[in-house]
């Protein structure tokens, strides 16, 4: 079962000075007000310091990169979406049978990205292995632990990936857009596939405590 301490998430810091403290707080907030303004992809390092009064050499530091700024600035609601699966109430969180806590993270999780979509696409088109750490890491052994107790002769692993495949930004506003899906519809989807997947193979009525 997966632990209860929540897990750090890609530009997580360590406790800092008070000045460095507010420093941080001016650059996360100017770069959230210039991508409310300008969209995410137009978010410029060089602007972002001279819009908080500092250095640009002090966002690199803090933030490493573009990059390293955008997971900040969905750090706290990746934080509360995780407090949600690993200490909320059922049935996301513990409590629930886990084939019913897949399905309700895999929902909760379509509401996360689409809540902040603009970052996330441009997470996206980062190098893979920004991608496929921090909170990906996270999600996914979130999930393969519970695909584990509901199907423990399934490849638990392999089946998170593929639960995961479709949860990203770009396919989600295709299906918005495109297609013409509606959440709710995106949603029921992945209702489908969990379902689907956890049906696969012999699957004891695992519960979860």
């Amino acid at each position: 079962m997966c632990g209860r301490e929540l897990l750090p998430v890609v530009g997580q810091l360590q406790p800092e000075r008070a000045d460095a403290a507010r420093n941080r707080r001016r650059i996360i907030d100017v770069a959230a007000r210039l991508i409310a303004e300008c969209g995410a992809r137009q978010l410029s390092l060089d602007e972002v310091a001279r819009e908080a009064g500092v250095g640009v050499g002090t966002v690199y530091r803090r933030f490493g990169d573009r990059t390293g700024l955008l997971w900040a600035l969905i750090d706290e609601q990746e934080r509360r979406f995780q407090a949600a699966f690993m200490t909320g109430p059922p049935p996301m969180g513990p409590g629930a049978p886990p084939a019913a806590r897949v399905r309700a993270f895999l929902r909760a999780l379509v509401d996360r990205i689409v809540a902040q979509q603009d970052m996330f696409l441009q997470l996206e088109i980062g190098p893979a292995k920004g991608r496929f750490s921090g909170p990906y890491r996270i999600h996914h052994t979130h999930l393969a632990t519970l695909v584990a107790q509901a199907c423990p002769d399934l490849d638990a692993g392999f089946l998170a990936d593929a639960l995961l495949a479709p949860a990203n930004a770009h396919l989600i506003r295709f299906q918005l857009d495109e297609r013409g899906m509606s959440v709710e519809a995106v949603k029921s989807g992945f209702d489908a596939l969990a379902e689907t997947l956890l049906r696969a193979g012999p699957c004891p009525h695992a519960t979860d405590g």
